[in-house]
């Protein structure tokens, strides 16, 4: 019977499987306005300072500073009104010495003016003057030009997905357009005798394909395409056609199932026929997903994941995420979306394995959070479905204790 390679560690695959792989340099051009969870192709950087005028951020009068200086409502300082700022308009007025301007949130400061006092803190006198009752610094409640972000400064980095914050940030700079990382194309292929499609009615001994939607979904939510090739029947030539047609077709490609150290599972000699340098990693110290493999044909990745629905989930959840953010030039070290929860149960793990364990999140306490571990084996999909992440239990420990306090990864 076929054996697993050496188990190594999922830190020592991804960095096996990113040391042979090439970044993607192919970039294509997309609206500002659709490129949300795009990854962008080089460093953006702003073609004027923002605000390119002098701003006020209340509203109030602005002012030349000194002349509010010493001001208290038992002692206010008088200054004469020359006029009022409208707003998307130049002022048609500047201020010398005791003279202010009524001016709006978001109005353009006149020549002269150096603050702005809150409305609040003055009183009208008449038509013509304000009384001030409390003095203001130079600078005050306005925003200076370039505050925000200079000419010629890297607004958003290479490798940086698109939230919604960074697509307003093109908006008001005028960048309608940008070169984002073209997305990946994946094949997906899912296999095994008693696999049928969904919309089908099982028979006694069969099961309706999970692992391509699943997969397919997630693959889709970070950033790549999806081509699905359907159920192979548990055979190594039906297999081995349809992978070669889908490495003309894609970019890389995922089989689930056929993983495991079976005489019936034939991906991985298949991946070894495909090309060089073929199977890199097959068995990793994990669980679920001790039987993972990664393979490479040249240039394209090739995964098989195991056929339990959490076990495929959960590996491409922790292993597939990172490579596809990595060849799209993405920093993957940085932290993942967390939440610090209490754990409710003692968790037993095996030394030297690491253990990704799904958790319920309950509130103890408005903003205090418990992590209820949902058991179940790794062919139960809704094991999945009745959690919000996953905690981590590293290779070196046998376990973690009730009340400990655990990062819970969210699977957003």
């Amino acid at each position: 019977m076929p054996q697993f390679l050496s188990l190594i560690t999922p830190e020592d695959a991804l960095k096996k499987v990113f040391s042979r792989l090439e970044l993607s340099n192919q970039l294509e051009r997309v609206s500002s306005a659709n490129a949300l969870g795009r990854i962008t192709g080089e460093n953006i950087c702003s073609p004027q300072d923002l605000p390119d005028f002098r701003r006020s951020t209340v509203d109030g009068y602005a002012v030349i500073a000194r002349d509010t200086h010493g001001a208290s409502e038992g002692l206010p300082a008088y200054l004469s009104l020359v006029g009022e700022v409208l707003m998307g308009q130049e002022p048609g007025f500047s201020l010398d010495s005791s003279q202010c301007g009524l001016i709006h949130t978001g109005g353009m400061l006149p020549k002269g003016a150096d603050a702005v006092i809150m409305l609040e803190d003055t009183q009208p006198v008449d038509q013509g003057e304000i009384e001030v009752n409390k003095p203001v610094a130079s600078g005050d409640n306005l925003i200076e030009v370039g505050e925000d972000i200079k000419a010629g400064e890297v607004l958003i980095p290479e490798g940086t997905r698109f939230r919604p914050a960074e697509i307003g940030g093109l908006m008001a700079l005028g960048i309608s357009e940008v070169n984002v990382v073209k997305q990946p194309l994946i094949g997906v292929i899912s296999s095994g005798d008693e696999v049928i499609p969904p919309d089908q009615e099982p028979e006694l001994g069969q099961v309706r394909d999970i692992n391509s939607y699943t997969l397919g979904a997630l693959l889709l939510r970070i950033g790549a395409r999806v081509r699905h090739y359907g159920i192979i029947p548990d055979s190594r030539e039906a297999l081995r056609e349809v992978m070669v047609q889908a490495l003309k077709e894609c970019d890389h490609l995922v089989v689930t199932a056929g993983s495991s150290a079976s005489a019936r599972d034939y991906t991985a000699e298949i991946m070894n026929e495909l090309g060089d340098p073929g199977v890199i990693v097959h068995g990793l110290q994990i669980k679920p997903g001790k039987p993972t493999i990664f393979a490479l044909a040249e240039k394209q990745l090739m995964i098989g994941l195991p056929g339990n629905p959490v076990s495929a989930l959960v590996i491409a959840w922790v292993m597939i995420r990172p490579i596809l953010e990595h060849l799209s030039g993405m920093d993957v070290t940085k932290p993942r979306p967390m939440i610090e929860a209490e754990l409710t149960v003692n968790i037993a793990s095996q030394a030297g394995r690491e253990d990704w364990i799904p958790v319920r999140l309950l509130e103890r306490d408005p903003g205090a959070w418990q992590a209820e571990p949902v058991f179940g084996r790794s062919n139960l999909i809704f094991v999945l479905t009745r959690s919000d992440g996953l905690i981590r239990i590293p290779p070196a420990i046998t376990g973690l204790e009730a009340g400990a306090t655990v990062p819970v990864q969210l699977m957003i």
